[in-house]
């Protein structure tokens, strides 16, 4: 990022030399990018963020499709970003879909096969769960959606740069990603559109990423992205082994040690850094504390929706009641967490869980 931070600063608009050359940074970003996704550099737009990319491919593809129909698929486990929209889209007069999950978390080929009608123009179900790590079976889904002429987005942000997100393989017309989920910076992302989709700007006012979005780019943000992403695919495979490897480790350690404790989302069909793990009787917001105070960083849920009163709307979808999913503790994983890590989380957790239940018991009985 450093030399488009301190010296490379021209507009990559700009027709002069410096202009030039920082146009070519870009494309050489764009055309890193593709590459990653198995997609061609003119498929590739620059975004703020990976909700971003979401809006954009919803917002962008119903409107550009509108004499299609206005009829919206999506499921109940979905990131903000895509329920979001959902919403507004409804509010806008579509019509909207929501898919149920089952108790993995997996979306049904046939709930979606009987949702689908002549007037459904796009359907969005997410590459991976961000709370629960499941994996969808993406390229099933996309190839049911193009059955009935509808086009297929998927909202990638938990998948790239951890697992295959080849975008010839999924089948898919739209994939949205975000940098800082495989050691990029925030605050940018991507949308892959493919070649022949029609998609209407969210942000007007220049022709920038070919009049698909306008604004000055960000080029330091896109070199960053591309350089973290064909990074993270050189050292995919590795990567994905060893902090899977990890992963089982602390999920079967904690069944094992921890009564009343359980697994949320699929074991096998699972993304490699992520533990989502629920435990009896306990609230996870104060179990959460006692970790930082060990100096374990976790999660009771989604970081973005941090602070709501109310559960996780993808715990209640796969059918957790409200007290059951208010013990649910998001452990993530990544490239640099260790095994001596996950011994000490194991050797502190128990205990824990334990003192938590006994607090619990004795305000029951004082009551």
């Amino acid at each position: 990022m450093l030399p488009f931070l301190k010296e490379a600063f021209a507009n990559p608009s700009s027709p002069h030399r410096s202009g030039q050359r920082v146009k070519t940074a870009l494309e050489r970003a764009r055309n890193q990018t593709a590459a990653a996704l198995n997609a061609r550099p003119g498929e590739i737009i620059f975004t703020g963020s990976g909700s971003e990319a979401d809006s954009l491919a919803i917002f962008g593809i119903m409107h550009a499709n509108a004499e299609r129909g206005n009829h919206f698929i999506t499921c109940a486990i979905e990131h903000h970003a895509v329920t979001h929209a959902a919403d507004r889209l409804r509010r806008d007069g579509a019509e909207v879909t929501i898919l149920p999950v089952d108790g993995d978390g997996f979306v049904r080929a046939q709930d979606l096969g009987n949702a689908l009608t002549d007037k459904t123009v796009l359907v969005s179900i997410m590459h991976a769960n961000n709370e629960i790590g499941t994996i969808q079976p993406i390229a099933e889904l996309a190839a049911l959606a193009h059955e009935r002429g509808a086009y297929f987005h998927t909202d990638a942000v938990q998948t790239v740069g951890h697992i295959s997100a080849d975008v010839q393989v999924l089948g898919v017309d739209a994939l949205s990603l975000s940098a800082h989920k495989f050691e990029g910076p925030k605050g940018i992302g991507s949308l892959y559109i493919r070649k022949g989709v029609r998609i209407s700007p969210l942000v007007v006012g220049g022709g920038q990423e070919n009049g698909r979005r306008a604004g000055t780019e960000n080029v330091a943000g896109a070199a960053a992205l591309a350089t973290a992403l064909e990074l993270s695919i050189a050292e995919l495979e590795q990567t994905r082994q060893s902090t899977a490897s990890l992963r089982d480790m602390l999920i079967d350690g904690v069944l094992r040690t921890i009564p009343g404790s359980s697994v949320n989302g699929a074991r096998e069909q699972r993304i490699p850094n992520n533990a989502s793990l629920r435990f009896a009787d306990i609230e996870a917001d104060t179990l959460i504390i006692g970790l930082d105070m060990e100096g374990v960083e976790a999660s009771t849920g989604s970081a973005c929706s941090s602070g709501s009163l109310e559960p996780s709307h993808v715990l209640t979808a796969i059918g957790l009641d409200t007290k059951t999913a208010r013990g649910t503790v998001r452990f993530s994983l990544g490239r640099t967490t260790t095994k001596d890590e996950i011994v000490r989380l194991l050797a502190v957790l128990p205990g824990m869980i334990e003192k938590l239940r006994a607090m619990s018991r004795t305000l029951v009985a004082g009551s």
